[in-house]
Protein backbone atom coordinates (compact mmCIF):
# COMPACT_ATOMS: atom_id res chain seq x y z
CA UNK A 1 0.00 0.00 0.00
CA UNK A 2 1.24 3.36 -0.81
CA UNK A 3 0.28 6.54 0.99
CA UNK A 4 -0.10 10.02 -0.89
CA UNK A 5 0.50 12.75 1.74
CA UNK A 6 -1.41 16.44 0.46
CA UNK A 7 0.59 18.76 2.97
CA UNK A 8 -1.29 21.61 1.92
CA UNK A 9 -4.40 19.75 3.02
CA UNK A 10 -3.10 18.36 6.71
CA UNK A 11 -5.16 19.42 9.58
CA UNK A 12 -7.90 20.61 7.52
CA UNK A 13 -11.20 21.24 9.15
CA UNK A 14 -14.30 19.99 7.93
CA UNK A 15 -17.44 22.18 7.35
CA UNK A 16 -20.53 20.79 5.42
CA UNK A 17 -23.93 23.01 5.18
CA UNK A 18 -26.47 23.37 8.18
CA UNK A 19 -28.70 20.57 8.33
CA UNK A 20 -32.02 22.17 9.25
CA UNK A 21 -33.11 21.14 12.69
CA UNK A 22 -29.26 19.71 14.02
CA UNK A 23 -28.44 21.38 17.21
CA UNK A 24 -25.22 19.85 18.10
CA UNK A 25 -21.74 20.62 16.83
CA UNK A 26 -18.84 18.64 15.49
CA UNK A 27 -15.49 20.01 14.77
CA UNK A 28 -13.40 17.52 12.76
CA UNK A 29 -9.73 17.66 11.24
CA UNK A 30 -7.87 15.12 8.78
CA UNK A 31 -4.42 14.12 9.16
CA UNK A 32 -2.93 11.98 6.29
CA UNK A 33 -3.65 10.35 2.76
CA UNK A 34 -6.80 11.02 0.51
CA UNK A 35 -8.44 8.08 2.16
CA UNK A 36 -8.58 9.59 5.52
CA UNK A 37 -10.23 12.67 3.80
CA UNK A 38 -12.57 10.64 2.20
CA UNK A 39 -13.21 8.80 5.04
CA UNK A 40 -13.89 11.98 7.16
CA UNK A 41 -16.59 12.59 4.62
CA UNK A 42 -18.33 9.42 5.54
CA UNK A 43 -18.14 10.21 9.14
CA UNK A 44 -19.82 13.50 8.29
CA UNK A 45 -22.84 11.88 6.66
CA UNK A 46 -23.63 10.09 9.63
CA UNK A 47 -23.37 11.87 12.40
CA UNK A 48 -25.41 15.00 10.22
CA UNK A 49 -28.45 12.29 10.79
CA UNK A 50 -27.38 12.04 14.38
CA UNK A 51 -28.17 15.54 14.89
CA UNK A 52 -24.65 17.45 13.94
CA UNK A 53 -23.73 20.17 12.02
CA UNK A 54 -19.80 20.94 11.72
CA UNK A 55 -18.35 24.04 13.13
CA UNK A 56 -15.00 25.45 12.46
CA UNK A 57 -14.72 27.20 16.13
CA UNK A 58 -13.32 24.51 18.21
CA UNK A 59 -14.68 26.19 21.80
CA UNK A 60 -18.28 25.53 20.56
CA UNK A 61 -17.65 22.15 19.65
CA UNK A 62 -19.84 19.23 21.79
CA UNK A 63 -17.58 16.72 19.46
CA UNK A 64 -14.37 17.02 19.00
CA UNK A 65 -13.03 14.17 15.97
CA UNK A 66 -9.65 13.72 14.74
CA UNK A 67 -9.05 11.61 11.87
CA UNK A 68 -5.39 10.26 11.85
CA UNK A 69 -2.51 8.40 9.42
CA UNK A 70 0.00 6.04 11.47
CA UNK A 71 2.28 6.35 8.20
CA UNK A 72 4.70 8.56 9.59
CA UNK A 73 5.86 9.42 12.75
CA UNK A 74 5.63 13.46 12.08
CA UNK A 75 1.96 12.83 11.49
CA UNK A 76 1.42 10.99 14.96
CA UNK A 77 3.27 13.99 16.47
CA UNK A 78 1.26 16.26 15.03
CA UNK A 79 -1.57 14.87 16.26
CA UNK A 80 -0.83 14.12 19.93
CA UNK A 81 -0.15 18.28 20.04
CA UNK A 82 -3.52 18.65 18.73
CA UNK A 83 -5.23 16.05 21.25
CA UNK A 84 -3.25 18.26 23.98
CA UNK A 85 -4.79 21.71 22.44
CA UNK A 86 -8.28 19.89 22.34
CA UNK A 87 -7.60 19.14 26.05
CA UNK A 88 -6.79 22.24 27.16
CA UNK A 89 -10.00 23.57 25.26
CA UNK A 90 -12.02 20.97 27.51
CA UNK A 91 -10.30 21.35 30.75
CA UNK A 92 -11.00 25.10 30.41
CA UNK A 93 -13.77 26.70 28.30
CA UNK A 94 -16.29 23.72 27.23
CA UNK A 95 -15.81 20.92 29.33
CA UNK A 96 -18.78 18.97 28.16
CA UNK A 97 -17.08 18.58 25.54
CA UNK A 98 -16.04 15.05 23.97
CA UNK A 99 -13.02 13.62 21.97
CA UNK A 100 -12.39 11.05 19.90
CA UNK A 101 -10.12 9.62 17.68
CA UNK A 102 -10.62 8.05 14.62
CA UNK A 103 -8.84 5.71 11.76
CA UNK A 104 -4.94 3.94 11.42
CA UNK A 105 -3.58 5.77 15.19
CA UNK A 106 -6.95 4.64 16.71
CA UNK A 107 -6.26 1.21 15.86
CA UNK A 108 -2.55 1.13 17.11
CA UNK A 109 -3.02 3.26 19.98
CA UNK A 110 -6.76 2.35 21.33
CA UNK A 111 -5.07 1.59 24.95
CA UNK A 112 -2.92 4.22 25.42
CA UNK A 113 -5.37 6.93 24.54
CA UNK A 114 -8.26 5.49 26.50
CA UNK A 115 -6.57 3.65 29.93
CA UNK A 116 -2.84 5.09 30.08
CA UNK A 117 -3.09 8.71 28.69
CA UNK A 118 -6.98 9.38 29.49
CA UNK A 119 -6.99 11.63 26.85
CA UNK A 120 -10.22 11.31 24.63
CA UNK A 121 -13.64 9.61 25.06
CA UNK A 122 -14.06 7.53 22.48
CA UNK A 123 -11.46 5.53 19.82
CA UNK A 124 -13.20 4.51 16.25
CA UNK A 125 -11.56 2.18 13.79
CA UNK A 126 -11.51 2.79 10.01
CA UNK A 127 -14.13 0.04 9.55
CA UNK A 128 -16.59 0.72 12.39
CA UNK A 129 -17.92 4.52 11.74
CA UNK A 130 -21.25 3.12 11.29
CA UNK A 131 -21.48 2.32 15.02
CA UNK A 132 -20.86 6.02 15.71
CA UNK A 133 -24.30 6.67 16.90
CA UNK A 134 -23.82 3.62 19.34
CA UNK A 135 -20.37 5.02 20.64
CA UNK A 136 -21.58 8.39 21.70
CA UNK A 137 -24.59 6.94 23.38
CA UNK A 138 -22.27 5.39 25.43
CA UNK A 139 -19.73 8.11 26.07
CA UNK A 140 -22.92 10.25 27.00
CA UNK A 141 -23.85 7.81 29.44
CA UNK A 142 -19.94 8.70 31.32
CA UNK A 143 -18.27 5.55 29.82
CA UNK A 144 -15.24 5.31 27.88
CA UNK A 145 -16.63 3.92 24.28
CA UNK A 146 -14.26 1.82 21.43
CA UNK A 147 -14.51 -0.17 18.28
CA UNK A 148 -11.47 -0.95 16.05
CA UNK A 149 -12.48 -3.82 15.01
CA UNK A 150 -12.00 -4.74 11.10
CA UNK A 151 -14.24 -5.79 9.07
CA UNK A 152 -14.07 -8.60 6.29
CA UNK A 153 -17.19 -6.67 4.48
CA UNK A 154 -17.44 -2.94 5.52
CA UNK A 155 -17.07 -0.93 2.34
CA UNK A 156 -19.33 1.99 3.12
CA UNK A 157 -20.77 1.28 0.12
CA UNK A 158 -24.25 2.27 1.09
CA UNK A 159 -23.25 5.64 3.17
CA UNK A 160 -23.69 9.18 0.90
CA UNK A 161 -20.64 10.93 1.37
CA UNK A 162 -21.03 14.42 2.43
CA UNK A 163 -18.30 16.14 0.58
CA UNK A 164 -16.56 18.53 2.92
CA UNK A 165 -14.63 21.95 1.83
CA UNK A 166 -15.13 20.83 -1.96
CA UNK A 167 -14.24 23.27 -4.82
CA UNK A 168 -17.77 21.40 -6.43
CA UNK A 169 -15.44 20.27 -9.37
CA UNK A 170 -13.10 17.47 -7.87
CA UNK A 171 -14.36 14.55 -5.57
CA UNK A 172 -12.67 10.92 -4.09
CA UNK A 173 -14.64 7.79 -4.91
CA UNK A 174 -13.63 5.00 -2.40
CA UNK A 175 -13.71 1.90 -4.57
CA UNK A 176 -11.73 -0.41 -2.10
CA UNK A 177 -10.55 -0.72 1.56
CA UNK A 178 -7.43 -2.43 3.39
CA UNK A 179 -4.39 -3.88 1.94
CA UNK A 180 -3.06 -7.48 1.45
CA UNK A 181 0.42 -6.15 0.44
CA UNK A 182 2.47 -6.62 3.88
CA UNK A 183 5.46 -3.87 2.95
CA UNK A 184 7.71 -4.20 5.54
CA UNK A 185 7.85 -0.77 6.31
CA UNK A 186 4.03 -0.92 6.20
CA UNK A 187 1.31 -0.32 8.88
CA UNK A 188 -1.84 -0.38 6.86
CA UNK A 189 -2.67 -4.03 6.87
CA UNK A 190 -2.80 -3.74 10.54
CA UNK A 191 -4.99 -0.89 11.09
CA UNK A 192 -7.22 -1.08 7.73
CA UNK A 193 -7.51 -4.89 7.50
CA UNK A 194 -7.51 -7.55 4.40
CA UNK A 195 -8.73 -6.26 1.12
CA UNK A 196 -12.24 -5.67 0.15
CA UNK A 197 -13.92 -3.93 -2.63
CA UNK A 198 -17.06 -2.12 -3.33
CA UNK A 199 -19.92 -3.11 -5.56
CA UNK A 200 -19.26 -1.50 -8.79
CA UNK A 201 -23.25 -0.96 -9.13
CA UNK A 202 -22.80 1.36 -6.10
CA UNK A 203 -19.85 3.16 -7.72
CA UNK A 204 -21.64 3.94 -11.01
CA UNK A 205 -24.31 5.40 -8.68
CA UNK A 206 -21.85 7.69 -7.02
CA UNK A 207 -19.96 8.63 -10.20
CA UNK A 208 -23.57 9.82 -11.64
CA UNK A 209 -24.96 11.63 -8.83
CA UNK A 210 -21.90 13.62 -8.71
CA UNK A 211 -21.81 14.45 -12.45
CA UNK A 212 -25.50 15.68 -11.71
CA UNK A 213 -24.27 18.20 -8.90
CA UNK A 214 -22.00 19.71 -11.39
CA UNK A 215 -18.46 17.69 -10.66
CA UNK A 216 -16.36 17.31 -13.41
CA UNK A 217 -13.60 14.92 -12.21
CA UNK A 218 -13.43 11.65 -10.25
CA UNK A 219 -10.56 10.01 -8.49
CA UNK A 220 -11.47 6.23 -7.74
CA UNK A 221 -9.68 5.82 -4.48
CA UNK A 222 -7.94 2.90 -2.71
CA UNK A 223 -5.07 0.95 -0.95
CA UNK A 224 -4.44 -0.48 -4.10
CA UNK A 225 -6.71 0.40 -6.77
CA UNK A 226 -5.41 -2.66 -9.10
CA UNK A 227 -6.33 -5.00 -6.96
CA UNK A 228 -9.91 -4.24 -7.06
CA UNK A 229 -12.26 -7.61 -7.65
CA UNK A 230 -15.79 -7.21 -7.19
CA UNK A 231 -17.74 -11.37 -6.96
CA UNK A 232 -20.30 -10.33 -5.06
CA UNK A 233 -18.62 -9.44 -1.74
CA UNK A 234 -15.74 -10.53 0.66
CA UNK A 235 -12.18 -10.82 0.61
CA UNK A 236 -10.16 -10.32 -1.60
CA UNK A 237 -8.42 -13.41 -0.62
CA UNK A 238 -11.06 -15.64 -0.99
CA UNK A 239 -11.48 -15.19 -4.48
CA UNK A 240 -10.39 -18.69 -5.12
CA UNK A 241 -13.47 -20.03 -3.13
CA UNK A 242 -15.69 -18.72 -5.19
CA UNK A 243 -18.10 -20.12 -7.37
CA UNK A 244 -17.60 -20.62 -11.35
CA UNK A 245 -20.52 -18.26 -11.81
CA UNK A 246 -19.01 -15.96 -9.14
CA UNK A 247 -15.86 -15.72 -11.51
CA UNK A 248 -17.23 -16.05 -14.64
CA UNK A 249 -19.30 -12.65 -13.78
CA UNK A 250 -16.29 -10.81 -11.48
CA UNK A 251 -15.58 -7.51 -12.23
CA UNK A 252 -11.94 -6.37 -12.34
CA UNK A 253 -10.64 -2.51 -12.03
CA UNK A 254 -9.85 -2.29 -15.81
CA UNK A 255 -13.55 -3.35 -16.03
CA UNK A 256 -14.36 -0.95 -12.96
CA UNK A 257 -12.42 1.38 -15.23
CA UNK A 258 -14.22 0.74 -18.42
CA UNK A 259 -17.69 1.25 -16.56
CA UNK A 260 -16.72 4.51 -15.16
CA UNK A 261 -15.49 6.15 -18.01
CA UNK A 262 -18.86 5.22 -20.38
CA UNK A 263 -21.17 5.94 -17.51
CA UNK A 264 -19.83 9.67 -17.75
CA UNK A 265 -17.88 10.19 -21.15
CA UNK A 266 -17.57 14.11 -20.24
CA UNK A 267 -16.08 13.56 -16.72
CA UNK A 268 -12.02 13.33 -16.11
CA UNK A 269 -11.17 9.87 -14.12
CA UNK A 270 -8.15 9.24 -12.40
CA UNK A 271 -7.28 6.96 -9.85
CA UNK A 272 -4.54 6.20 -6.91
CA UNK A 273 -2.69 4.44 -5.49
CA UNK A 274 -1.26 1.64 -7.89
CA UNK A 275 1.35 -1.22 -6.86
CA UNK A 276 3.33 -2.29 -9.18
CA UNK A 277 3.10 -6.18 -8.81
CA UNK A 278 -0.87 -5.79 -9.50
CA UNK A 279 -0.98 -3.41 -12.05
CA UNK A 280 -1.46 -5.18 -15.26
CA UNK A 281 -1.45 -4.27 -18.99
CA UNK A 282 -5.42 -4.55 -19.35
CA UNK A 283 -5.77 -1.10 -17.29
CA UNK A 284 -3.32 0.30 -19.19
CA UNK A 285 -4.72 -0.59 -22.92
CA UNK A 286 -8.34 0.86 -21.23
CA UNK A 287 -6.77 4.51 -20.11
CA UNK A 288 -5.58 4.25 -24.22
CA UNK A 289 -9.22 3.42 -24.95
CA UNK A 290 -11.26 6.14 -23.09
CA UNK A 291 -10.15 9.67 -23.89
CA UNK A 292 -11.78 10.61 -20.57
CA UNK A 293 -9.20 8.48 -18.70
CA UNK A 294 -6.47 10.91 -17.61
CA UNK A 295 -2.64 9.79 -18.62
CA UNK A 296 -1.32 9.69 -15.06
CA UNK A 297 -0.01 6.67 -12.97
CA UNK A 298 1.59 7.40 -9.62
CA UNK A 299 3.49 4.01 -9.51
CA UNK A 300 5.39 3.49 -6.24
CA UNK A 301 8.04 1.61 -6.26
CA UNK A 302 10.09 2.80 -3.04
CA UNK A 303 13.80 1.57 -4.19
CA UNK A 304 15.47 1.05 -7.02
CA UNK A 305 17.59 -2.26 -5.44
CA UNK A 306 16.25 -5.52 -5.78
CA UNK A 307 17.71 -6.48 -2.10
CA UNK A 308 16.40 -3.68 -0.52
CA UNK A 309 12.81 -4.21 -2.55
CA UNK A 310 13.10 -7.86 -1.23
CA UNK A 311 14.07 -7.14 2.31
CA UNK A 312 10.68 -4.45 1.88
CA UNK A 313 8.56 -7.56 0.76
CA UNK A 314 7.93 -5.68 -2.41
CA UNK A 315 6.40 -8.80 -5.00
CA UNK A 316 7.82 -7.49 -7.52
CA UNK A 317 11.70 -6.76 -8.85
CA UNK A 318 13.50 -3.74 -10.22
CA UNK A 319 13.11 -5.70 -14.20
CA UNK A 320 9.44 -6.12 -13.80
CA UNK A 321 9.26 -2.78 -12.38
CA UNK A 322 11.37 -1.39 -15.72
CA UNK A 323 9.20 -3.80 -17.61
CA UNK A 324 6.15 -2.29 -16.55
CA UNK A 325 6.93 1.45 -17.45
CA UNK A 326 8.53 0.05 -20.92
CA UNK A 327 4.58 -1.33 -21.60
CA UNK A 328 3.53 1.74 -20.15
CA UNK A 329 5.41 4.10 -22.52
CA UNK A 330 4.84 1.88 -25.45
CA UNK A 331 1.28 2.00 -25.08
CA UNK A 332 0.16 5.43 -23.35
CA UNK A 333 3.31 7.38 -24.65
CA UNK A 334 1.72 10.72 -23.36
CA UNK A 335 1.60 9.54 -19.69
CA UNK A 336 3.09 11.08 -16.18
CA UNK A 337 4.39 8.62 -13.79
CA UNK A 338 5.08 9.12 -10.63
CA UNK A 339 7.00 7.99 -7.56
CA UNK A 340 6.98 6.87 -4.28
CA UNK A 341 10.52 6.80 -2.62
CA UNK A 342 12.07 5.59 0.69
CA UNK A 343 15.87 6.33 1.37
CA UNK A 344 17.66 4.93 4.43
CA UNK A 345 15.94 1.89 4.56
CA UNK A 346 17.50 -0.78 6.96
CA UNK A 347 20.78 -1.99 5.78
CA UNK A 348 20.56 0.49 2.73
CA UNK A 349 24.01 0.82 1.30
CA UNK A 350 25.78 3.07 -1.47
CA UNK A 351 24.98 0.85 -3.92
CA UNK A 352 21.91 0.83 -3.06
CA UNK A 353 21.05 3.98 -3.29
CA UNK A 354 23.02 4.60 -6.86
CA UNK A 355 20.40 1.74 -7.90
CA UNK A 356 17.59 3.76 -6.78
CA UNK A 357 19.04 6.96 -8.58
CA UNK A 358 19.76 5.05 -12.03
CA UNK A 359 16.04 3.67 -11.96
CA UNK A 360 15.22 7.21 -11.95
CA UNK A 361 17.63 8.16 -14.75
CA UNK A 362 15.62 5.15 -16.42
CA UNK A 363 12.25 5.91 -15.52
CA UNK A 364 12.49 9.78 -15.43
CA UNK A 365 9.18 10.81 -13.20
CA UNK A 366 7.44 13.91 -13.38
CA UNK A 367 7.21 13.89 -10.12
CA UNK A 368 7.36 12.21 -6.43
CA UNK A 369 7.12 11.82 -2.78
CA UNK A 370 9.82 11.16 -0.91
CA UNK A 371 11.09 10.54 2.49
CA UNK A 372 13.66 9.24 4.89
CA UNK A 373 12.96 5.98 6.33
CA UNK A 374 11.37 6.24 9.76
CA UNK A 375 10.55 2.91 11.53
CA UNK A 376 7.07 2.77 12.28
CA UNK A 377 5.62 0.55 15.53
CA UNK A 378 4.18 -2.75 14.75
CA UNK A 379 5.58 -2.98 11.23
CA UNK A 380 7.41 -6.42 10.07
CA UNK A 381 10.62 -4.09 9.55
CA UNK A 382 10.59 -2.83 13.40
CA UNK A 383 9.97 -5.96 14.57
CA UNK A 384 12.53 -7.87 12.49
CA UNK A 385 14.93 -4.92 10.95
CA UNK A 386 17.13 -3.15 12.66
CA UNK A 387 17.02 0.76 12.06
CA UNK A 388 21.06 0.87 11.41
CA UNK A 389 21.26 4.14 8.66
CA UNK A 390 22.41 6.94 10.47
CA UNK A 391 20.42 10.09 10.00
CA UNK A 392 22.76 12.17 8.26
CA UNK A 393 23.22 9.70 5.83
CA UNK A 394 19.35 9.55 5.06
CA UNK A 395 19.40 12.82 4.99
CA UNK A 396 21.87 12.97 2.68
CA UNK A 397 20.60 10.23 0.36
CA UNK A 398 17.34 11.58 0.15
CA UNK A 399 18.60 15.13 -0.80
CA UNK A 400 19.82 13.66 -3.29
CA UNK A 401 16.35 11.56 -4.99
CA UNK A 402 14.83 15.11 -4.24
CA UNK A 403 17.64 17.10 -6.67
CA UNK A 404 18.19 14.73 -9.15
CA UNK A 405 13.39 14.26 -9.18
CA UNK A 406 13.71 18.01 -9.50
CA UNK A 407 16.07 17.62 -12.32
CA UNK A 408 13.38 15.34 -14.18
CA UNK A 409 10.40 17.09 -13.30
CA UNK A 410 11.88 20.81 -15.11
CA UNK A 411 12.56 18.62 -18.34
CA UNK A 412 8.93 17.01 -17.89
CA UNK A 413 7.34 20.62 -17.70
CA UNK A 414 9.61 22.06 -20.37
CA UNK A 415 8.50 18.99 -22.96
CA UNK A 416 5.14 20.81 -22.60
CA UNK A 417 6.44 24.41 -23.67
CA UNK A 418 4.84 25.18 -26.84
CA UNK A 419 1.54 22.63 -26.77
CA UNK A 420 -1.63 23.21 -26.16
CA UNK A 421 -2.99 21.30 -23.21
CA UNK A 422 -6.97 20.81 -21.69
CA UNK A 423 -6.72 22.29 -18.10
CA UNK A 424 -9.94 21.91 -15.53
CA UNK A 425 -10.04 24.97 -13.94
CA UNK A 426 -10.18 23.99 -9.93
CA UNK A 427 -9.77 26.82 -7.92
CA UNK A 428 -7.85 30.86 -7.39
CA UNK A 429 -3.97 30.31 -8.44
CA UNK A 430 -1.93 31.14 -4.99
CA UNK A 431 0.01 33.56 -6.39
CA UNK A 432 -2.68 36.46 -7.22
CA UNK A 433 -5.67 36.89 -8.30
CA UNK A 434 -5.64 37.62 -11.68
CA UNK A 435 -5.24 33.76 -12.83
CA UNK A 436 -6.90 30.76 -12.53
CA UNK A 437 -5.11 27.04 -11.48
CA UNK A 438 -6.00 23.50 -12.53
CA UNK A 439 -4.11 20.42 -13.51
CA UNK A 440 -3.79 18.93 -17.17
CA UNK A 441 -4.32 15.18 -18.08
CA UNK A 442 -1.12 14.58 -17.13
CA UNK A 443 -1.52 15.80 -13.27
CA UNK A 444 0.64 18.49 -13.53
CA UNK A 445 -0.62 22.37 -12.21
CA UNK A 446 -1.33 24.81 -14.68
CA UNK A 447 -1.92 28.53 -14.04
CA UNK A 448 -3.31 30.74 -16.57
CA UNK A 449 -5.44 34.43 -16.63
CA UNK A 450 -8.81 34.08 -15.92
CA UNK A 451 -10.20 35.76 -18.41
CA UNK A 452 -14.08 35.43 -18.96
CA UNK A 453 -13.76 31.71 -17.72
CA UNK A 454 -14.80 29.88 -14.47
CA UNK A 455 -14.44 27.29 -12.24
CA UNK A 456 -15.31 24.06 -13.38
CA UNK A 457 -14.71 25.05 -16.80
CA UNK A 458 -11.98 22.74 -19.43
CA UNK A 459 -9.88 25.20 -21.33
CA UNK A 460 -7.69 24.83 -23.83
CA UNK A 461 -4.22 26.79 -22.73
CA UNK A 462 -1.06 27.06 -24.58
CA UNK A 463 2.09 26.90 -22.68
CA UNK A 464 4.41 29.90 -22.31
CA UNK A 465 6.86 28.80 -19.82
CA UNK A 466 7.46 26.44 -16.78
CA UNK A 467 8.93 25.93 -13.31
CA UNK A 468 10.03 22.42 -12.09
CA UNK A 469 6.16 22.18 -11.09
CA UNK A 470 3.73 24.22 -13.14
CA UNK A 471 2.86 24.89 -16.52
CA UNK A 472 2.14 28.34 -17.43
CA UNK A 473 0.11 29.36 -19.98
CA UNK A 474 -2.61 31.55 -22.41
CA UNK A 475 -6.16 29.87 -22.48
CA UNK A 476 -7.20 29.80 -26.04
CA UNK A 477 -11.31 28.79 -25.30
CA UNK A 478 -12.79 26.46 -23.83
CA UNK A 479 -12.56 22.60 -25.19
CA UNK A 480 -15.25 20.57 -26.38
CA UNK A 481 -14.51 19.03 -23.16
CA UNK A 482 -17.25 21.50 -21.72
Amino acid sequence: MEKTIDESKQGENLVLENKEGNTRKLFIESYGCAMNFSDSEIVASILSNQGFNTTQNLEDADLVLVNTCSIRDKAEQTVRKRLEKYNKVKKKVNPNMKVGVLGCMAERLKSKFLEEEKIVDLVVGPDAYKDLPNLLAEVEDGRDAINVILSKEETYGDISPVRLNTNGVTAFVSITRGCDNMCTFCVVPFTRGRERSRDPQSIIEEINDLYNKGYKEITLLGQNVDSYLWYGGGLKKDFEKATDFQKATATNFAKLLELCAEAQPKMRIRFSTSNPQDMTLDVVETMAKYENICNYIHLPVQSGSDRILKKMNRQHTRQEYMELIDNIKRILPECTISQDMITGFPTETEEDHQDTLSLMQYVKYAFGYMFAYSERPGTMAERKLEDDVPLEVKKRRLQEVIDLQLEHSLEKTQSFIGKTVEVLIEKEAKKGDQDWSGRNSQNLLCVFPKENYKVGDFVNVKITRVTKTTLIGEPLGLSANN
